[in-house]
């Protein structure tokens, strides 16, 4: 049975379509998805992320147990900032993409993906049994809200005395808004700038309610998984699950620089990571924009000369290109005369370095 956010009520009021998606209910869309993405390519979107987890480190060797745990260089991270990092097994391949927030000198917040929190909490207090610290699935106790898009400082400056202005990109700070107690960061899954706001379960209605009403005025819709799926995938961002798994290594997907092997210490994957970070890999990731107007999906096949060389991981209707686009594996040293198989006709695609979309800032 779906598990549902603190905003399940809300989202039935608007009347959105909810479906399940790593074991929770969460809202695909409320209305047009077109008019949600637009929305936060121009104005801004309103979106319901407690479906994520939340996994707190505290303690003297919190950092230290992290640096071991994960790919990155979290004892390097100052107070009040956020890297992007990733946790893997011991043959390299990738569990789970993560944000690690430092909220102090001994404490520490990892966002993991719906999919694999229970999976990356459970690691995690593995791994560091070792260190002076403690593990603590707060998961529950949190509702995330994202409002993101050029006029997401506006409407957030309506509600905070907190100085946005100077939060910058990947930072998060403790503060109020609308009255309630909140981490408001700087980060965001969809290209555009925007906040994240980690609230008590309790605060999720209420807040989402205030938000609503200061955004109307700048044009603020609230927006579902299918608008933040294309949002993402025209800004990039891989998905885990598509362009991340547990038999791709971060250097395969294109994303070695965020293993860092400079720092103290071993960490679990190191000897299998740098066994291939030297390798070219035998595929690399690239993005498609279809000529025609039928749409490569995930699985489909990517061919040369009517023999396989990829497979797409995302795709879908570009609402900012005005074309279909994916992201793909391909062969490397494949960039030239490709089709996407799509229900046995090949459709003429061309390869473009990531991102497909980026913000003006």
């Amino acid at each position: 049975m779906s598990r549902s956010t603190p905003l399940r009520d809300v989202h039935e009021s608007l009347g959105a379509t909810l479906t399940d998606f790593a074991g929770w209910l969460m809202p695909l869309r409320y209305g047009s998805e077109s008019a949600e993405h637009n929305a936060v390519r121009q104005a801004a979107g309103l979106f319901d992320l407690s479906h994520m987890g939340e996994i707190f480190l505290t303690g003297p060797q919190a950092a230290q147990a992290l640096d071991h745990a994960l790919v990155g260089h979290l004892s390097a991270l100052a107070n009040g900032r956020a890297r992007y990092t990733m946790i893997v097994n011991e043959r390299g391949g990738v569990l789970d993409d993560l944000i690690v927030y430092r909220l102090g000198d001994e404490e520490f917040m990892v966002v993991a993906n719906a999919s694999n929190a229970d999976k990356v909490a459970d690691e995690l207090t593995d791994r560091a049994k070792a260190y002076d610290t403690r593990v603590e699935d707060r998961s529950d106790r949190y509702a995330l809200i994202a409002v993101q898009g050029p006029r997401a400082e506006e409407i957030l400056a309506t509600l905070t005395d907190a100085d946005l202005a100077g939060l910058k990109y990947y930072t998060g700070l403790p503060g109020t808004v609308d009255g309630r107690q909140a981490l408001i960061a700087r980060t965001g899954y969809t290209g555009e700038d925007g906040f994240e706001l980690f609230v008590a379960e309790e605060d999720a209605a209420p807040l989402w309610h205030a938000l609503t009403a200061a955004g109307e005025p700048y044009g603020l819709k609230p927006a579902g998984l299918s608008s933040r799926d294309t949002l993402r995938l025209e800004a990039g961002m891989p998905l885990y699950g598509n362009e991340l798994s547990a038999e791709l290594t971060p250097f395969d997907a294109g994303l070695g620089r965020v293993v860092k092997f400079d720092k103290p210490g071993d960490f679990v994957g190191r000897s299998a990571l740098e066994a291939v970070k030297d390798v070219p890999p035998r595929r690399r990731l690239v993005g498609l924009v279809a000529r025609g107007r039928r749409v490569p999906r995930h699985g489909y096949p990517v061919t040369k000369d009517g023999a396989v060389v990829g497979e797409v991981t995302s795709g879908a209707p570009s609402q900012t290109l005005g074309k279909p686009i994916a992201m793909a594996y391909v062969d490397t040293g494949v960039d030239a005369g490709l089709a996407v198989d799509i229900r046995g006709r090949q459709e003429p695609v061309d390869v473009v370095e990531l991102p497909f979309y980026r913000r003006n800032k």
